[in-house]
């Protein structure tokens, strides 16, 4: 394991609380039944992966309580809660200003090209559907840069749970060729 991934492991165990930690919390109590679930806790390829693409998204959109968010939808959708919280750090202060300064560009040209196509499926779509108010209320910003960060948002879930995903099956394929090697060196010459 390199210094780096020790080093990122290591904080990681220090900041986001364990499950038995949190199982002591008065405030946690009351739904403790929902959000302590060993599934929820637990490492696999399947969580993991949901888990990243939802603290992307959630700390992308959400400008407040990424974590309360974050834990809430994972315990609907069953996604890893440590990976949840732990990628909601995207949305933190010093990455978010880029974050929405590239959503101030990138809403503004998408609404404007959808408005050049004479349908306008996007605009359109998004008023009928009142997609557009929502959008407004949950980022608190204005519709193109609401819209520029939901696209973000998008996006950076979905590469989020392509690259979870092929690392997790990268990971596991390397500690099955170390285990294929070690167990190769243990047979006697014969």
């Amino acid at each position: 394991m390199s210094t780096l991934t020790a080093r990122a492991l290591n904080w990681f165990k220090g900041h986001v609380p364990t499950r038995e930690q949190l199982e002591t919390n008065r405030l946690i109590k009351p739904f403790s039944k929902h959000v302590l679930r060993s599934d929820l806790w637990r490492f696999n390829r399947r969580s993991v992966p949901r888990g990243v693409a939802l603290g992307l998204f959630v700390g992308v959109m959400i400008p407040l309580a990424h974590f309360v968010v974050a834990t809430i939808i994972a315990v609907f959708v069953r996604a890893n809660i440590p990976a949840a919280l732990a990628a909601t750090f995207i949305g933190f202060p010093a990455v978010y200003v880029f974050i929405v300064a590239a959503a101030y560009k990138l809403g503004p040209w998408l609404l404007r090209v959808d408005q050049m196509t004479g349908v306008a499926p996007i605009s359109g779509t998004m008023q009928t559907t009142e997609f557009d108010h929502l959008l407004q209320i949950i980022t608190s910003k204005g519709l193109p840069i609401a819209f520029g960060l939901f696209v973000i948002a998008t996006i950076l879930s979905a590469v989020g749970y392509l690259a979870t995903s092929l690392g997790w099956r990268w990971w596991i394929g390397r500690k099955r060729a170390q285990r294929l090697a070690e167990a190769r060196l243990r047979e006697p010459a014969g």
